[in-house]
């Protein structure tokens, strides 16, 4: 004969675990296996990689560094980044180690990128801290590039032959 007890162990795993205790086999839930799940910067990175691929994107090579101003007087600054351009599309890519920095930090090798709101902020500053005297509003540093103001009264030609 069996013994009850082990009759009765079957039969509460049956009821437990649905019936025979084999776990594969016809009519058996298959196990979901766990696939490695890429991390998120990775799926945008690879996002990104075809719609830039889909818009003809081109890698320009050769920029050492790029600066983004921002309105609060602070700068975002890439060094050595990877730069690719859709020009026919009008977008750029900028990616790469960056920096937000305040303005201050990168003087003076970044005079010559900087607009007009940005000098006056940098006058602003200059000012605040005591230092140079403020320049005039609206005063350019390529001065010598514009065609200056006609003077009533002066002969050029007798100036000129003076010399």
């Amino acid at each position: 004969m069996t013994d009850p007890l082990a009759d009765a162990k079957a039969k509460m795993i049956a009821k437990r675990f649905g019936g025979a205790t084999a776990s594969s086999g016809k009519g058996k839930v298959r196990r979901n296996k766990k696939g490695s799940s890429r991390s998120s910067s990775a799926q945008s990175d690879a996002k990104l990689g075809v719609a830039l691929k889909k818009l003809g994107a081109t890698n320009i090579p050769g920029i050492e560094e790029v600066n983004f101003f921002k309105e609060d007087g602070e700068v975002i600054h890439f060094v050595n980044p990877r730069v690719q351009a859709a020009i026919q599309c009008n977008t750029y890519v900028i990616s790469g180690p960056n920096e937000t920095k305040p303005l201050q930090d990168l003087l003076p090798s970044i005079v010559s990128q900087l607009g007009m709101d940005n000098i006056a902020q940098l006058q602003n500053f200059a000012a605040a801290a005591g230092g140079a005297a403020p320049v005039a509003e609206g005063a350019d540093d390529d001065d010598d590039d514009e065609v200056p103001d006609l003077v009533e009264g002066d002969d050029f030609e007798a100036v000129s032959e003076e010399k």
